[in-house]
């Protein structure tokens, strides 16, 4: 069964290293801007089940109503990504939020804290709590929870 997901957030959130990372198992410190999309694709599998994702790494936008409506059409995941160590990225996630789930309500969604290896416990703490909303935390660069972050987004689709 293939499932499209798309990841979106603000610029420079490191959507594209998650993506590098999961399909590649590879990371790069060279930022390179996505223009539009950039799609990959990854056989994954889990409980006896397996899945091709079709990964639309979308061009970062500050407000997602900029991203165009025809990346997201037809999506069956979410990963929306911000910055632990950026709070810019993250002001106004519950309305950035609300609006993704406005236009694909029927999208599962992931919300994802990444660069985690940037900020210390005591910062992490302080981000959860004034965020209030549950999400999981990722580092591209180390490779921490990316792997689990698809296949739990995965396991959500089916």
């Amino acid at each position: 069964m293939n499932k499209k997901v798309i990841l979106v957030g603000h610029f420079g959130v490191g959507k594209t290293s998650l993506v590098q990372q999961f399909v590649y198992s590879k990371f790069s410190e060279k930022y390179l801007t996505t223009i539009g999309v950039k799609i990959d694709k990854k056989v994954v599998q889990f409980d006896g089940y397996q899945m091709t994702l079709l990964i639309w790494d979308i061009a970062g936008e500050t407000e997602q109503s900029s991203v165009s409506k025809s990346y997201m059409l037809g999506s069956h995941g979410i990963i929306y990504v911000f910055d632990l160590s950026r709070p810019s990225t993250y002001e106004n996630i519950a309305e950035q939020i609300a609006h993704l789930k406005g236009l694909l309500p029927n999208a599962q969604l992931q919300i994802l804290g990444n660069k985690k290896d940037l900020i210390s416990d005591e910062e992490l703490a302080s981000i959860t709590k004034s965020i209030g909303i549950p999400f999981k935390t990722t580092s591209a660069k180390t490779g921490d929870y990316v792997e689990e972050a698809f296949i739990d987004l995965s396991k959500a689709m089916l």
